[in-house]
């Protein structure tokens, strides 16, 4: 997903170098909200690999 999130920067990015700018703002609000359910999925999972540790000690 978070590949994802940089491909969608990097769209956007080049759209707004080139002068779309509806494309380049649309562009970055996906990519920002892939980047924090990227964030949201890693926390979730640190979480859960802490607590399977310390079940299995």
């Amino acid at each position: 997903m978070l590949k994802w999130a940089l491909i969608f920067l990097v769209i956007s990015l080049i759209s707004g170098f080139l002068g779309f700018s509806g494309v380049s703002a649309a562009t970055a609000t996906i990519a920002r909200v892939l980047f924090f359910i990227a964030i949201v999925i890693f926390l979730i999972f640190l979480v859960l690999a802490f607590m399977a540790g310390s079940a299995v000690l």
